[in-house]
């Protein structure tokens, strides 16, 4: 009995393996027309198509020091701006944001990316140079950025994208400090602008041998462009001979500037130099003809009022003071043949400071960074080395742009510096020098 239930056993077990072994089209179905198993993937025959963007944008390994930029097939390359596009200094942070909008329509696409532009505000101020370089470094995707239009707004912003191993290329900070390395310096910073070394040389060689004045003033806001300008023709001044007999401060937004004024009256200046921005300048411009000592003083300023709305606030009492900035007399055809027309066509206006084609050039040299360090694989998708792109960057040499010839050192100035004086002449900001 043992045997025969052990038997018994063996032959149901048998039959359940063998209807476990019949094709899922039931039971009863021929063993002939099961389904023929697909084969594996890796068993799969060759194919012309390309691996998943996933896997390629994998094969391509990030080994920048600082990290990179993926960017997917598809997708835009984004950069940021960082300008003084609100408040009473819009006319210049807005002029620069017109000449990078003029660049990107120019450019097209990039490595077949196209090219997304995200604006932020810099406040034309250290607080809003801050909060427009946190938000721009917390979007991993953004690569770089066009920033800030204030020197006062690039400190502060040049720490934190630093830091954060982005880059930023200004087109009107003109600060001695920022590309001085004991100074503001700091590394993914860099300008098309001019360094005011050159421009307060520039005003000194001016007043003291085209003027002929030997007694000279100052008056900045304390912020690093003002201040940073100031001093920087103060020096040359005296280097040239002439003396400096009275340097002071005012608040960007002081209302009352007659004690000060009487103040410098009484020092016996000949020439009068306020290198300061809109708000300040006009009250400066509108109160000094009314201060006993400065009838007969040559009034001065620089290019954070070279603006319509400068000129609107000052009819009358701004005839005949002289303005210093960037000398707009390219010698190229383009900028008077087509930047200029492209301009008013996009924007109804004329240039409304003197920053346009340095901005345009900031983001050229942007774009041309990328294209040259960015990976590309067969479907497109990018990896930008940050590290990389500094380094593309500041060994910018010999390129030709609006502006003239430009070539980076290990600090970041790039410009090729060009300094006019400009004289208002019937309401117009007229070049007079050289």
């Amino acid at each position: 009995m043992k045997r025969l239930s052990l038997l018994l056993v063996m032959l149901l077990l048998a039959a359940l393996a063998l209807v476990a072994c019949q094709p899922t089209g039931g039971t009863n179905a021929p063993v002939e027309e099961a389904p023929v198993e697909e084969a594996p993937v890796d068993e799969a025959a060759p194919t012309d198509e390309a691996p998943p963007a996933e896997e390629d944008m994998g094969a391509m390994e990030c080994t920048d020091a600082i990290g990179c930029v993926e960017i997917a097939a598809g997708d835009p390359i984004q950069i940021a701006s960082a300008l003084v596009i609100s408040g009473p200094n819009a006319d210049l942070g807005l002029d620069s944001q017109h000449g990078v909008e003029i660049a990107l329509s120019r450019r097209g696409d990039v490595l077949g990316h196209s090219v997304e532009l995200i604006a932020e505000d810099d406040g034309c101020n250290a607080e809003g140079g801050q909060t427009a370089g946190n938000k721009i470094v917390a979007n991993p995707q953004i690569v770089g950025a066009i920033a800030t239009s204030c020197s006062g707004a690039g400190v502060p912003m040049a720490q934190i994208i630093s830091d954060a191993g982005y880059v930023m290329i200004s087109p009107s900070n003109t600060s001695p400090a920022l590309t001085d390395p004991a100074q503001a310096f700091k590394p993914g910073y860099l300008r098309t602008a001019h360094n005011d070394l050159i421009q307060g040389a520039a005003m000194a060689d001016y007043a003291y041998d085209v003027l002929g004045v030997t007694k000279a003033a100052a008056i900045h806001d304390g912020d690093p462009y003002t201040e940073g300008l100031a001093k920087a023709f103060s020096d040359a001044f005296e280097a040239k001979g002439g003396e400096m007999v009275a340097f002071e401060a005012e608040a960007a937004d002081a209302t009352n500037v007659e004690p000060l004024l009487t103040t410098v009256a009484a020092a016996g200046p000949e020439f009068l130099y306020y290198p300061v921005f809109i708000p300040l300048g006009s009250l400066i411009t509108n109160t000094a003809k009314n201060i006993s000592g400065l009838e007969d003083v040559y009034l001065a300023a620089a290019d954070g009022v070279q603006s319509p709305s400068f000129l609107e606030n000052t009819v009358d009492t701004s005839e005949g003071m002289f303005v210093s900035g960037p000398d707009l007399a390219f010698s190229n055809t383009f900028y008077q043949d087509e930047f200029l027309p492209m301009y008013m066509e996009m924007f109804g206006t004329e240039p409304t400071a003197p920053f346009h084609a340095h901005a345009y050039d900031a983001t050229m040299m942007l774009l041309n960074a990328i294209e040259t360090v960015a990976q590309q694989d067969a479907d497109g998708n990018l990896l930008i080395g940050r590290q990389a792109l500094r380094d593309a960057l500041y060994a910018t040499s010999g390129y030709e742009g609006i502006t003239g010839t430009l070539t980076c050192d290990e600090f970041g100035d790039c410009a090729d510096p060009k300094i006019s004086v400009s004289e208002v002449q019937g309401g117009e900001f007229v070049r007079v020098w050289p």
